[in-house]
């Protein structure tokens, strides 16, 4: 379960012809998208780097978007 207690499972199915999302085009569909709140941007920028994610050089004021290594999207965010 990703969250805190009592958060909603989060549940994932490979899917077989896997179609990778491209960043912001539309005509390649982003199946899901993750929003992960950190309390250290710069800090978790760095593990997810480390884990093999790649930014996709895009965010705003409190948010930073990276694609992680089978090309899916997800934003790091912070307060």
């Amino acid at each position: 379960m990703i969250g805190e207690a009592g958060a909603q499972p989060v549940m994932f199915q490979q899917v077989t012809k896997y179609r990778a999302p491209r960043w912001p085009a539309p005509s390649y569909p982003q199946q899901f998208h993750l929003d992960v709140t950190v309390d250290d941007v710069d800090a978790a920028e760095a593990a997810v780097l480390k884990l093999g994610a790649t930014s996709l050089s895009s965010g705003g004021v409190n948010w930073r978007v990276y694609s992680d290594p089978a090309g899916k999207p997800f934003c790091l965010c912070w307060d």
